[in-house]
C-alpha cells in the first residue's frame, strides 16, 4: 500500500506540477483503495502541496486505518454531508482531485455516501476549467474484472498497481490514460496463472525481424492476397498497401476477372492474377509463387467457400483468413478446421464474424472476449485474432496476448483489410502466427494513435492517414521503461 501510494504521488507530481500549485483534493474510501489514497495524501503534503481529504465512510481495514493515522497530521480533513458531496461543494479550486473511493474488489453500483461522492466528482469534472481527476486502480463505479460501468466520474489518468486489469481495457473511456506502477510484486507478478499478457512496444520491438544488409525481395517474402470481388476491389488494394508499408518483398493480388483492370491501374507495384478456376491455376499462380497467402479482403459472398477451399487444398503454407473467407464457413468450423490443421494460420474475425463462425451470440462474444476464442483456436489449430478494443490474440494452447493500442479511428470499413496485410507480412517473415498477429495488431493501433496525436477527435481522418503513419508506427523504441512505470496506455479519444 505504501509503495502504491508513494509511487502514485511521485507520478502526479512529475506529470501535473502546475496543477498541484492549486492543491489536491482527495477522496478516501473505507477499504484498502482508501488506504492508498491516504498514502498519496501524506506523500503530496510532505512535498509541500496543500491537501484536503474527505472520507465519506470511515476506514474499515487495519491497513487503511493505519495510513489514515500517519496522514492526519499533514492534511486538512474536510467534513460534508451527502448533499454537499453530491453537489461538488467540497471542491475549492484544487488542480488535482484523487478518486480513492472504491478499488478492484468492488462490484455493482456505488451506494450511499460513496455514490454521493462519485456524483460530486462528476459535477467537478463538468465544470469549466475543472480539476484533473486521478483514479486509483479504477474510477469508482468501474468493475475491474468485467469493465461494466455504473456512472463513474471519468478520470484523466488511472494509476493501477502491479498488473493491468481486464476491466480497465474494456472501460477505456472511463479510465483515461492507464499507468501500471510497480509495487514490489517482483517474480510473483510473472507466475503462470493463465492470465493474458499485455502487448507493449518493447515486446513488439523484440519480436520484429531486422532486414539484413543484403536483403532482397525474396528475403522479405512474397504475399498473395485473394479477394477483390466485384465492387470490392478497394479492400484488396488496402491490404496490399498495408503489406508494402509493413516490409513485404512482393505482393500478388489474385482478384475477380472483372476487377483486374481497375486493380492493375490503382496498384501498379503489385502483381495480379485472376481467381483460380482449377487446382492447376492455384498451383501456378499461388502455390509455387507465394510464401504466405491472405484470403478474404473484398472476397464477396458468392462463390467464396469454393474458392477458399480450392486455394487451401493446393497451398499448404501459412495463411491469414479474414472477412468473407470466414463468413463462408458460418456455423461450420469443423470444415474449416479440416482445411487448416497443422499449418501456421491466423483467423482475424471481428465479433460479428466470430459469432457467425461459432454460433455464439455477439453479446456473449463481447462479454467473454478475453476467453471466448480459446475453444475455436484449439479446434482449428489456428491463432484467432479477435478484433476490438482491446484486441485479443489466442493461440491453440490457450496462450493469449492483448493489444490495446487502437483508437476509434480504426472503427471504419477497410481497417481490417489493412490489418490483414500487416498480419500476413509478419506471418511470412516471422513464421510464428501468435507473435505475427499480436505485433501487427499493436502496430496497427499505434498508427491510428500517431494520426490522432494531439487531436481531440478521430473525425476528419481516414485510413489513408493510417497508411501514411505506418512507416513511423513500425519504428519502435526497445529500451527500458521509466521506473516505476511498467506499462502505459494513452487515453482513447
Amino acid at each position: 500500500m505504501q509503495r502504491a501510494g508513494a509511487a502514485t504521488a511521485s507520478e502526479i507530481a512529475l506529470r501535473f506540477p502546475d496543477k498541484l500549485r492549486a492543491g489536491a483534493l482527495i477522496f478516501a474510501g473505507p477499504g484498502n483503495n482508501g488506504g492508498d489514497a491516504w498514502v498519496v495524501a501524506r506523500a503530496l503534503a510532505a512535498s509541500g502541496v496543500h491537501v484536503r481529504v474527505y472520507e465519506p465512510i470511515a476506514p474499515n481495514t487495519d491497513d487503511a486505518r493505519a495510513e489514515r493515522v500517519l496522514a492526519i497530521p499533514f492534511v486538512e480533513l474536510g467534513k460534508a454531508d451527502d448533499s454537499a458531496l453530491t453537489s461538488g461543494d467540497t471542491y475549492h479550486g484544487e488542480g488535482i482531485v484523487v478518486d480513492g473511493l472504491l478499488g478492484t474488489g468492488t462490484t455493482g453500483t456505488p451506494r450511499g455516501s460513496i455514490a454521493a461522492a462519485v456524483a460530486g466528482l462528476r459535477a467537478m469534472r463538468d465544470r469549466g476549467a475543472g480539476p484533473t481527476i486521478v483514479a486509483l486502480d479504477v474510477p469508482t463505479g468501474v468493475d475491474a474484472t468485467t469493465g461494466e460501468t455504473h456512472r463513474p466520474a471519468p478520470a484523466a489518468i488511472t494509476f493501477t498497481y502491479g498488473t493491468l486489469k481486464r476491466g480497465q481495457l474494456v472501460a477505456r473511456a472511463a479510465c483515461g490514460r492507464i499507468v501500471v506502477l510497480d509495487i514490489g510484486l517482483g517474480a510473483q507478478a510473472a507466475l503462470e496463472d493463465g492470465a493474458p499478457q499485455a502487448v507493449s512496444g518493447r515486446w513488439v520491438a523484440e519480436k520484429l525481424p531486422n532486414f539484413p544488409a543484403d536483403a532482397h525481395k525474396g528475403t522479405r517474402k512474397k504475399l498473395a492476397i485473394v479477394g477483390g470481388g466485384a465492387g470490392m476491389s478497394g479492400a484488396a488494394i488496402l491490404s496490399a498497401r498495408a503489406a508494402w508499408r509493413s516490409g513485404i518483398g512482393m505482393v500478388k493480388l489474385v482478384v475477380a476477372q472483372e476487377t483486374l483492370a481497375d486493380i492493375r491501374e490503382a496498384e501498379p507495384q503489385s502483381l495480379t492474377a485472376p481467381w483460380p478456376e482449377t487446382d492447376v491455376d492455384v498451383e501456378r499462380d499461388i502455390a509455387r509463387w507465394a510464401d504466405v497467402v491472405a484470403i478474404g479482403p473484398g472476397l464477396g459472398a458468392g462463390s467464396a467457400r469454393q474458392l477458399v477451399e480450392r486455394v487451401l487444398r493446393s497451398f499448404k503454407g501459412p495463411v491469414v483468413l479474414d472477412a468473407d473467407a470466414l463468413n463462408a464457413f458460418s456455423s461450420d468450423s469443423d470444415a474449416l478446421a479440416a482445411l487448416l490443421y497443422e499449418r501456421p494460420t491466423v483467423l482475424t474475425p471481428h465479433p460479428v464474424e466470430f459469432a457467425r463462425l461459432t454460433g455464439i451470440a455477439v453479446d456473449d462474444v463481447l462479454k467473454r472476449r478475453f476467453d471466448v476464442a480459446v475453444p475455436l483456436a484449439r479446434h482449428t489449430g489456428a491463432v484467432v485474432l479477435l478484433k476490438g478494443q482491446p484486441t485479443i490474440v489466442t493461440a491453440r494452447d490457450g496462450t493469449r496476448l492483448v493489444s490495446a493500442s487502437g483508437t476509434p479511428l480504426l472503427a471504419a470499413a477497410g481497417s481490417g483489410d489493412l490489418l490483414t496485410g500487416m498480419v500476413a507480412t509478419l506471418l511470412g517473415q516471422i513464421g510464428d502466427p501468435l507473435n505475427a498477429a499480436a505485433c501487427a495488431a499493436w502496430v496497427h493501433g499505434r498508427a491510428a494513435s500517431l494520426v490522432q496525436h494531439g487531436q481531440k477527435s478521430a473525425r476528419g481522418f481516414s485510413l489513408d492517414d493510417v497508411l501514411a503513419e505506418l512507416p513511423r508506427a513500425w519504428s519502435i523504441k526497445s529500451g527500458p521503461t521509466r521506473y516505476p512505470v511498467l506499462l502505459e496506455l494513452p487515453a482513447v479519444v
